[in-house]
């Protein structure tokens, strides 16, 4: 069963991710900022963080781009990244963090599983 790490500071978002996710399939954990991403990388060592484009104080995309570059001094695992964005124009923004895959919104459940699967496979 994967552990997934969900940062986002949207109740929708994270309720349709938990209701879509969690259960049988993976167990999720939540973080509400960009900035406490890494440290709960680091300290649960999820096998994929899914990170909203659009968090409060620090972005999806330097959240991840930070996530990289902590993995290759070696300060944190290695883990998988699927971004969650709010148009196709922010594929750009999820190829130049390095994300493992995106997804655009509004998110369903079937769209979400195939995702993960697909960054986990």
């Amino acid at each position: 069963m994967p552990q997934v790490l969900l940062a986002t500071d949207s109740e929708s978002v994270y309720n349709t991710v938990d209701a879509a996710l969690a259960g049988e399939m993976s167990k999720v954990s939540r973080v509400r900022a960009g900035v406490e991403v890494l440290a709960a990388v680091r300290e649960n060592q999820p096998d994929v963080v899914i990170c909203d484009l659009q968090i409060g104080n620090m972005g999806g995309m330097a959240t991840c781009l930070d996530l990289r570059m902590e993995a290759e001094m070696g300060r944190a695992p290695d883990t998988r990244v699927l971004m969650l964005l709010d148009r196709e124009a922010d594929v750009y923004l999820a190829k130049q963090a390095r994300a493992d895959g995106w997804l655009v919104k509004p998110l369903d459940a079937v769209r979400l599983q195939r995702a993960l699967a697909q960054v986990l496979g």
